[in-house]
């Protein structure tokens, strides 16, 4: 039986057929290309921050500093991802998507030039800002995206693979960086990112539709408002029957106030919970898998991040094909009532129970007990079976957050993102810290901690997400409208 087999006696009123209407305006052919396209602007951020770590060492000496302090470039472009999400975040949803990528991808540019020439600490720092800040809707506005071309049953998987797209970043740019720092210099990297950027925006510019539902901006109903109030149709629509552009102050931090629902701050803190495991293993890589196992050649510790990277391409698209299936199953189990929570069981649980936790405190104990090549394999293993836990965990999340709050898709991740990536900002500054004063088998038990209570977070959830969306109602999608 095929897929459409299965979901069409799952409509279940009129008004849920006619919205299924709107998610055919693409052809499949068409949303592929979308997708790829938002995919590859969703990949530059975590390409420039995970080809930035391997590089640390060789921009410390370059600059005159200390790895320790170069690592604060992480932290405050992790910061201004934080911020910048909810800004293109929320200017998408009152604009349109295809807007905010014409702004952001050229301050990108901008920034990664600036970051390539930086010859002091202070001006690293701040290109990094502007960076990051312009890249930051790549995953947010994307994950908007993917909620306006494809629909319920489709879109775990849709977003699972869009994830994984993104994430080949995590899989290339350990490598290349460390392979650029070594044999040639960290700031052709940037250059490179320059003119990969410039090369998105003529592509965004061309070929990127808008893919906002029809009638659902902020001025599209802006418009419409003073049209019908006025009854002058010209001063509210230009020539082509289009609403007219007006600016308006937004306030960027609006979203946060999805998070005010129980039900999306604990999927959040599951999220943050699982990636502290990441940047645990990520961040000190050369102080701890270079120094244990004596690699000192930037393109070698680049290297050590590829199993992560596979990890992660391999796990985000069948955690959003597993949670499709779970949302199908469990809405035929119930003669078609859907209930959200569904998309969290298996994978999730799988993910932030076991396969994430114990990944990072196996490979403390590994790194700390065992040595040579055999410790430095048993630790790949480790960064394999932790990136496909990761995104067991983050595609799901993803999914589920945009099914309870599809009319402001892109504001509840940029939301998560935010403050995900205020606490990753936190926390990223006092891994290396913890490794000196505590050591790694203690560091990476405490993220083992961490990632153990975003199980229970989820948990929570699944068991109780029903009740809990009662406590406190942000504007949940309905069935007939998702």
């Amino acid at each position: 039986m095929s897929t459409n087999d299965e979901e069409t006696p799952l409509l279940t009123s009129a008004a849920e057929v006619a919205h299924e209407a709107v998610y055919v305006r693409f052809t499949p052919s068409q949303k592929r290309f979308i997708s790829g396209l938002v995919s590859c602007s969703a990949l530059i951020p975590l390409f420039a921050g995970a080809s930035f770590i391997p590089s640390m060492p060789e921009i410390a000496r370059d600059l005159d500093t200390t790895p320790k302090v170069v690592s604060l470039a992480v932290s405050i472009s992790i910061f201004s991802s934080a911020i910048g999400s909810m800004i293109f975040a929320t200017y998408s949803t009152f604009y349109g998507r295809r807007p905010v990528y014409l702004f952001g991808l050229p301050l990108l540019c901008i920034g990664s030039l600036g970051v390539g020439t930086a010859t002091r600490v202070p001006n690293l720092m701040f290109w990094r800002f502007v960076q990051a800040l312009g890249s930051s809707g790549g995953m947010s506005v994307g994950g908007g995206v993917i909620a306006d071309i494809y629909k319920l049953t489709e879109r775990g998987t849709a977003m699972g693979v869009f994830l994984a797209a993104a994430l080949l970043g995590n899989a290339l740019a350990p490598i290349i960086g460390g392979w650029v720092a070594h044999y040639a210099s960290w700031r052709y990297l940037q250059l490179g990112l320059f003119v990969f950027g410039g090369l998105l925006s003529l592509a965004m510019l061309f070929y990127l539709p808008e893919t906002s539902h029809p009638g659902t901006t902020g001025l599209e109903k802006l418009a419409k408002a003073e049209s019908d109030s006025t009854d002058n149709i010209a001063e509210s629509y230009d020539e082509t029957g289009r609403p007219r552009f007006r600016w308006v102050w937004l306030n960027p931090f609006s979203s946060l106030s999805v998070l005010r629902s129980p039900n999306l701050a604990l999927v959040t803190f599951c999220s943050s919970a699982v990636l502290v495991t990441e940047f645990g293993l990520q961040v000190p890589m050369a102080q701890t898998i270079g120094t244990r196992y004596g690699i000192d050649n930037e393109a070698l510790i680049g290297a050590c991040f590829i199993p992560m990277g596979l990890g992660n391409i391999l796990g985000a698209p069948l955690a959003g094909w597993l949670s499709d299936r779970m949302v199908i199953k469990w809405k035929a189990k119930r003669s078609g009532i859907w209930v959200p929570e569904d998309r969290l069981r298996g994978a999730a649980v799988l993910g932030s129970a076991t396969l994430v936790p114990l990944s990072i405190f196996a490979s403390g104990a590994i790194t700390t007990y065992v040595s040579g090549p055999i410790g430095l394999i048993l630790n790949l293993i480790c960064f394999f079976v932790n990136g496909v836990g990761i995104d067991l965990v983050l595609s799901p999340g993803s999914a589920y957050s945009v099914d309870v709050m599809h009319s402001r898709s892109a504001e509840v991740m940029a939301a998560g993102a935010g403050v995900r990536s205020l606490f990753l900002a936190v926390v990223v500054a006092g891994i290396l810290p913890s490794i000196e004063r505590n050591g790694v088998l203690a560091t990476d038990a405490i993220a083992a901690g961490i990632a153990w209570a975003g199980f229970i977070a989820i948990w929570m959830v699944i068991r109780y997400g029903d009740r809990m969306r009662a406590w406190i109602d942000v504007g949940y999608s309905k069935q007939d409208n998702n």
